[in-house]
């Protein structure tokens, strides 16, 4: 394994990568970080891809954000100082978001994608529940109650507008609980702003080949979003995972892996 840190402008993001052969990037959830694929790189290593994971600006041992930035610029950026001029992508919600900014933005750099739990800059949340929690989330923010916003985090989009926090994997909930603490612990000083592209309403640009996995327990939104990347999307197919939500990679790793790896197997010999 490798691993370090990758300047960009006003930063640096931290990197892994293990195994050789095709470039395949993993984009982690937001107010997650790289941990979240620990049940993805030894599988997809295994299966002859060079696997990088990193941490998006204001995540993980990356770096704090002091101004305004793009996440997708920082993916150009880190990609070059890792010497990968083209690549295929794996996100998931805020990984995915950042994935097709990028493919919209450097269509060249990107041979495949699979979109996870998608979320797409420029969309609305209209989930009452959804609402609901980010709401509470909010309150939490103001009363300075970290505890209780990652608990409103983690209903939202570990659990779910349809489970009940008992109903999910407690082994799964921790990690991703404690990966949002440390993202709060380390981050909360941030003041630079998320400059984005407004993806929604050019998805109909997206040339490369991309499959779109969303858990059949996710909310409304999501799958508002995954309908219209599949049915906008010049080359897309899509999967729903049954018995699971929105981080679907840590809940069911083998489910989530089979798919993606058959996906770009597929996707290069039709090419």
């Amino acid at each position: 394994m490798t691993s370090g840190r990758v300047p960009v402008r006003d930063g640096e993001l931290y990197f892994d990568e293990r195994g050789a052969g095709h470039p395949l990037v993993l984009l982690h959830s937001g107010s997650l970080d790289h941990r979240m694929w620990d049940g993805q790189v030894a599988p997809f290593v295994r299966a002859g891809y060079r696997v990088i994971r990193y941490d998006a600006r204001g995540h993980g041992r990356s770096s704090t954000p002091k101004s305004d930035f793009s996440a997708y610029e920082d993916l150009r950026e880190l990609l070059a100082g890792l010497d990968v001029s083209r690549a295929s992508l794996v996100g998931l919600s805020y990984g995915a978001r950042t994935a097709i900014d990028f493919a919209l933005a450097h269509p060249d750099a990107v041979e495949m994608m699979v979109l996870a739990s998608p979320g797409v800059s420029g969309m609305q949340f209209t989930d009452p529940a959804i609402l609901a929690l980010m709401q509470q989330q909010a309150e939490a923010a103001q009363a300075r109650d970290v505890d209780a916003y990652v608990e409103f985090f983690l209903r939202a989009w570990v659990d779910g507008p349809q489970r009940a926090p008992g109903a999910v994997d407690p082994e799964v909930r921790e990690r991703c609980r404690q990966m949002a603490r440390d993202v709060i612990d380390a981050h909360a000083s941030g003041t630079g702003a998320l400059r984005e592209l407004g993806a929604l309403e050019r998805l109909g640009e997206l040339t490369a080949p991309l499959l779109v996995l969303v858990g059949d327990l996710d909310s409304s939104d999501i799958h508002t979003v995954a309908g219209r990347i599949e049915a906008e999307a010049q080359f897309a197919a899509s999967a729903v995972v049954p018995g699971t939500g929105h981080t679907l990679a840590m809940e069911q790793p083998a489910a989530f892996n089979a798919a993606v790896l058959t996906f770009l197997e597929r996707a290069r010999l039709a090419r």
